[in-house]
């Protein structure tokens, strides 16, 4: 499903990713396990083309994604929730959930808002609230229901339990864990198996943007 081969990616004239090569299969779900600075952002904001590749090779399926613009991979079905959610304060829960639907004008938006809100029927209550207006694990369950309008194929979850009270850390847990048995590919990073232990199929260890199969 992607496949990351001896990726470097620097900021500025830092290298961050340091000749990463990892597979993560379809209908899998992968952990990518890193102290904070180890190069896990990174790594994801590389697949999203948010950040420019100096080596190496990325491919998602058949698809050379170092030749796919960045506004083309959430339309290829890949979806990402970053670290700290990036929801837009002043419009409302559904307006933020759609964004990524009307910015490729997908042609099935009612049904694509439909699987997100079962997935996480919560939302529905506060689809009129302005996204500042809710708690900081409330924006995550927005954030992760935003990733999924785009992530028919793929999803990357950027630290998605972090900073999370317990109950809404739980009920996030609960939402990825029903992902996966859909079948859904995950690659989702986390400082430590705290949490995601009994989720992953596989575990990829980073540390100064070198990374390794546990």
């Amino acid at each position: 499903m992607l496949s990351l081969t001896g990726l470097s990616v620097a900021i500025q004239a830092v290298e961050i990713l340091r000749g990463v090569s990892m597979h993560v299969p379809a209908g899998s779900m992968c952990g990518l396990i890193g102290r904070n600075g180890a190069g896990k952002t990174t790594l994801m904001r590389a697949v999203m083309g948010l950040l420019p590749a100096r080596h190496g090779s990325l491919a998602f399926g058949q698809r050379d994604l170092l030749r796919t613009p960045a506004h083309a991979r959430a339309a290829l079905g890949i979806g990402y929730m970053p670290e700290d959610r990036r929801l837009i304060p002043d419009l409302s829960v559904e307006e933020n959930l759609c964004m990524p639907a009307w910015a490729n004008s997908v042609p099935d938006l009612v049904a694509r808002a439909q699987r997100v809100y079962e997935a996480i029927p919560e939302l529905r209550e506060f689809t009129s609230r302005r996204a500042s207006q809710l708690s900081g694990g409330q924006q995550k369950l927005v954030a992760l229901g935003r990733a999924l309008m785009s992530g028919t194929n793929l999803l990357l979850l950027d630290e998605p339990f972090e900073g999370v009270a317990p109950a809404l850390c739980q009920r996030l847990i609960e939402v990825v864990e029903n992902l996966k048995r859909q079948g859904l590919t995950v690659l989702l990073s986390e400082s430590d198996l705290q949490h995601s232990a009994r989720l992953l199929d596989q575990v990829f260890r980073i540390d100064r943007g070198v990374v390794n199969a546990a």
